[in-house]
């Protein structure tokens, strides 16, 4: 077994740096997101399954020749209080490990979704008593607040999405539908299920720098799934001035630039959008406004059928690999 456990070790580290990095930095994502993000979920899965198999698999060396025989015999020893020969510390440190980090990923898991969804409860509650519904579209609220502010909460019965009055001011009627469908499609395609759970992994390891590449990416991923459900409402290029007014809502107004965003709503070439897009995002750890604005205004190429194919196929391949690998032990 110990063949088994060096090439699920060597298959955690894989997917735990070279293909994350690469994958963050490659082009074709932006043009087929949600490709990319059915590979970034088997990577996220592969990688931590076959990071437990590992220390499991090196742990059960002693007890037995294949998996199934060492957790037979691990459960005899463990009813008897003994250890067979050959046990060393390193194994006993294995076993541990695994069931500490396996124990520790669900646990967070949990933990992130129960708070998640304890705060989105409580913040939808809120929002029904001091907001009224947008006109023609009760499940849109509007919230009496300056700042140009919009969000989805989602919920089981009732999910909406929140308009502030500042945004309403600030944005035209083409806009605001926009920004309505764009979170219409983050509440439809559940979102925030793929997002709680990066956002998990990320908690658990927070030391682990793939971990928060990986939340980022996803979150801009997903944003760009719910743009390309907006522009099929209304037009590229207002949904790319909608997208980074709104963006803006987390600067000091009094900084902002206004005639840096009228190059976006007005006529303009694709780099100064972009431009435009760069200032409204600025000093923001993760920007998640200039890539969506580029990527409007001068579309990227999508993957062909062949490659997304391959590239599903790819994905699939990794959730089976770890099984394989423990089934040939």
């Amino acid at each position: 077994m110990l063949t088994t456990a060096l090439c699920l070790g060597l298959l955690a580290i894989v997917l735990a740096w070279p293909v994350p990095v690469l994958l963050a930095r490659a082009a074709w994502p932006a043009g087929s997101p949600g490709v990319a993000l059915v590979l970034w979920q088997s990577i996220a899965l592969a990688g931590g399954l076959a990071m437990i198999g590992a220390l499991f698999v090196y742990g059960l060396i002693p007890f037995g020749a294949n998996p199934v025989a060492g957790i037979r015999s691990l459960a005899d020893h463990l009813v008897t209080g003994s250890i067979p020969a050959g046990t060393s510390l390193d194994h006993v440190l294995a076993l541990c490990g695994a069931l500490l980090l396996g124990g520790h990923l669900v646990l967070n898991l949990a933990v992130t979704i129960v708070h998640a969804e304890r705060q989105q409860r409580r913040h939808l509650n809120l929002v029904r008593l001091l907001s009224e519904p947008l006109e023609g579209r009760p499940s849109t609220r509007v919230i009496d607040h300056a700042a140009p502010v919009a969000y989805c909460l989602p919920s089981v019965t009732h999910s909406a999405t929140v308009l502030s009055r500042g945004l309403l001011r600030l944005l035209d009627a083409g806009q605001v539908l926009a920004v309505v469908a764009h979170e219409e499609a983050h509440l439809a395609q559940r979102h925030h299920l793929v997002l709680v759970a990066f956002k998990s992994w990320h908690n658990a390891l927070p030391w682990f720098p793939i971990a928060n590449r990986a939340e980022n990416a996803v979150a801009l991923l997903v944003e760009m799934l719910a743009d390309d459900q907006a522009r099929r409402a209304v037009g590229d290029h207002t949904l790319a001035a909608a997208i980074a007014l709104v963006g803006s809502a987390g600067l000091d107004r009094a900084q902002l630039d206004r005639a840096q965003i009228d190059r976006v709503q007005g006529p303009h070439s694709p780099t100064e959008a972009a431009d435009a897009a760069a200032f409204v995002a600025r000093d923001r750890p993760v920007d998640l406004v200039t890539p969506r604005v580029r990527r409007l205004l001068t579309p990227p190429p999508r993957l062909s059928a062949a490659a997304s194919v391959a590239v599903i196929g790819s994905a699939a391949a990794l959730l089976v690999l770890p099984a394989l690998l423990l089934a040939q032990a």
